[in-house]
């Protein structure tokens, strides 16, 4: 059983990772195709219905994310802003962190 609890640490240490990487990869080739300029960043998030659904779909369980760590960790502002540093880099770094870090004592 510990070696299954440290396998799925790991699997969220990895996701960790690798949502850094991947979504800060593409931020960074937008900018080197737009000669280093975020013009035109936000309207391409709702280009098409397609993109639309995917950039609704995941700020909507971003935010609600965000205010289950809110309501969670009122009373410790120190968890607070443990939980909430990752979404400076994004929802694919949060959601993993906090998965990560709580797993044991879930």
């Amino acid at each position: 059983k510990t070696s299954n609890k440290k396998k799925k640490k790991k699997i969220y240490f990895i996701l960790c990772i690798l949502g850094t990487i991947f979504p800060y990869y593409n931020l960074y080739k937008f900018l080197e195709l737009n000669n280093w300029s975020m013009e035109g960043f936000w309207r391409l998030l709702y280009e098409n219905y397609a993109v639309s659904m995917i950039s609704y779909d995941l700020s909507i369980a971003a935010l609600t994310f965000l205010i289950y760590i809110i309501y969670t960790y009122w009373s410790n502002p120190k968890k607070i802003f443990r939980y909430l540093l990752p979404f400076f880099v994004g929802f694919s770094l949060a959601l993993p962190f906090y998965l990560y870090d709580t797993y044991e004592s879930n």
